[in-house]
């Protein structure tokens, strides 16, 4: 579920998926006065010239965009409805021209207006935006008027350097400017990093707040993404940094804050969780058994200061509305959009003027889906023209052909069919003598960012793939390794998927043609990989052999939570992941023989 950074190859390659940053849209309308007013209604007081002790700030918020300005293809452009009857409905959603035009709806009549966002905007986004280092996603979130984000993981892809020219404009180091006469002005909203310094000075990297106002309403927003940043970016995009616990982080600043008088406070937090049901609309407060919401973000919200007066959050990239007690019981919101700007939550603040505080019991919140039966903003449409012109002679070149869709980050399944396409051409790209001798291949989950979708993206017809559509899939251009490992330390790789930081939530690597094993879930830890089962071409791993194996570096670093693999010696490196998925797109389909989907029969899962 969670985005798992891998570092971009721009530099290499005249590609990038780069940094992170997230918009939303704020609003409020005067609302009735309080008991104290005596009910004089809107405006306060029919001419008597008081002002309403209360307003409506209404928050708009959208987390995990990773530069989809398009709309997400297949699968993934999908969100989850379930009906009154228990039916579930697939609502195709997302795409900056229809984000647009909610966000600018739901603005309306709203004078109180402020967006925020939880992190991961840009990086390991489509070529639209990835190939010009996110520069598109930050110019359409600047149209969006988006008022401040949190950094998320992927906001360190490339460096605290590159995060740093995203938030301050200038041309890109290496490429330069993209467009003649235009100088890329970076983000008009503060990236906020409170929980991130500087190793050699102790110093925030970014601003740890914001404080948001207008006519005397003030909302504090601190920002932090997850401490866990570095084992699952890059080391070189986390070079120099530190990153502390949110909840020490963010109570810090929120008693900071406090002290300025600041007394609403939001938190954006990248960092989630998992509700019972993936449908948009579910109710996160319902009591039954099993309901409600899970992960990393339960225990963070019981231990964030009850001076915050709500969380926006993301990083799963699921879909939430729920309420978690914060350290004094009281109930707090807990909100997520689910990705790719698909949903956006709008949550009402009623605002008491004579504290300066939230009116907790009053919040509100609820997501709504950004339909694409709505007008595209105009704005939009012309900033998504101008970078595809300029994008189309490497983005629409032929890599490919396949029968039918081959799903990958819109499959749930622990073995999904473009993992093993992905695998297997890794494994044939890496196997031959001089390019590593690789016996197998491993991918992580995370780093496949889509499906390839049958139905065509633009003109070049039903079934192609195209270079663009590739590099959707696998954004982060990582350069592939081979290294020896032993059969013990594969086992120990394979029982990591589910164990140590992986335990809550599997990381289930996709693994090439020839390797087999059973994933019995009713287990637990590492016992859900069945070691007896393993088994590498019909015969069973051996401990004290040496096997040739392929990852990306991300996986070879021992990202992800898999510190066997980064155990690997006599380490060869080779072409990028992104140019083999190719080569073997090429070699493995004709227009008349396209690629098929293959079986997913690598591992047998037991439920």
């Amino acid at each position: 579920m969670s985005a798992t950074p891998q570092k971009n190859r721009a530099s290499r390659r005249v590609l990038a998926a780069a940094a992170g940053l997230a918009t939303v849209g704020a609003l409020v309308a005067a609302m009735p006065a309080g008991a104290h007013d005596r009910g004089h209604g809107h405006g306060g007081g029919h001419g008597h010239g008081h002002k309403p002790r209360t307003v409506d700030v209404q928050l708009l918020s959208f987390n995990d965009l990773h530069g989809n300005l398009e709309p997400p293809a297949g699968s993934a452009g999908n969100v989850s409805k379930t009906h009154p009857d228990g039916t579930v409905e697939s609502i195709p959603a997302g795409g900056v021209e229809y984000l647009a035009t909610s966000l600018r709806t739901a603005r309306k009549g709203n004078p109180y207006s402020v967006t925020a966002a939880g992190g991961d905007m840009v990086g390991a986004s489509p070529l639209l935006s990835g190939l010009f280092h996110d520069e598109p996603t930050i110019e359409a979130l600047n149209k969006l008027d988006l008022d401040v984000t949190a950094v998320g993981n992927h906001e360190f892809d490339e460096g605290a350097t590159e995060l740093a020219r995203l938030q301050n404009g200038g041309c890109h180091p290496v490429e330069g400017c993209y467009e003649k006469g235009k100088k890329f002005r970076g983000a008009d909203f503060p990236y906020l990093a409170a929980n991130v310094t500087k190793e050699k000075t102790g110093k925030p990297l970014l601003k740890p707040y914001t404080v948001w106002k207008k006519k005397g309403v003030k909302i504090g927003f601190i920002g932090v993404t997850l401490e866990g940043t570095p084992d699952i970016v890059t080391a070189n995009g986390v070079k120099g940094l530190k990153f502390h616990d949110e909840v020490e982080t963010i109570n810090k600043y929120a008693r900071e804050l406090d002290r300025k008088g600041v007394k609403s406070i939001v938190a954006l937090i990248h960092e989630g969780g998992a509700p019972a049901s993936t449908s948009y609309n579910y109710d996160c407060d319902s009591p039954g058994a099993g309901d409600g919401i899970s992960g990393p973000i339960v225990d963070i919200a019981k231990g964030i200061t009850p001076k915050v007066d709500a969380l926006v959050t993301g990083h799963t990239h699921q879909a939430y509305v729920c309420t978690v007690p914060d350290p004094s019981g009281k109930p707090r919101m807990v909100t997520s959009a689910s990705s790719f700007g698909k949903l956006y939550t709008d949550t009402t603040l009623t605002y008491d003027r004579r504290t300066n505080d939230i009116v907790r019991t009053s919040v509100k919140s609820a997501n709504h889906v950004v339909t694409r039966d709505q007008p595209k903003a105009p704005d939009m449409t012309r900033l998504i023209d101008r970078w595809n012109k300029l994008a189309a002679p490497i983005a629409n070149k032929p890599q490919g052909w396949i029968s039918a869709d081959i799903n990958g980050r819109g499959s749930t399944a622990p073995e999904k069919p473009l993992g093993n396409v992905i695998a297997d051409a890794q494994l044939e790209g890496l196997s031959p003598a001089d390019k590593g001798g690789a016996e197998v291949a491993f991918m992580n989950p995370g780093g496949i960012r889509a499906d390839l979708v049958h139905k065509a993206s633009g003109s070049e017809g039903d079934g192609v793939v195209t270079y663009g559509e590739a590099f959707t899939v696998q954004p982060f251009t990582n350069m592939m390794n081979v290294v020896d490992l032993t059969g013990a330390q594969l086992v120990t790789a394979l029982q990591q998927q589910v164990s140590g930081p992986n335990e809550a939530s599997p990381k289930i690597l996709q693994v090439s043609r020839g390797l087999t094993y059973t994933l019995d879930l009713t287990k637990s830890g590492a016992d859900r990989v069945v070691a007896d089962t393993i088994k590498l071409n019909g015969e069973a791993i051996d401990p004290a052999r040496t096997y040739r194996v392929a990852m990306n570096e991300f996986l070879a670093g021992g990202g992800d939570g898999f510190p066997a693999l980064g155990q690997g010696t006599n380490k060869l490196v080779g072409a990028s992941d992104l140019d083999l998925f190719n080569a073997y797109l090429a070699a493995h389909s004709t227009a008349t023989a396209p690629l098929a989907p293959p079986a997913t029969d690598r591992i047998t899962v037991i439920q």
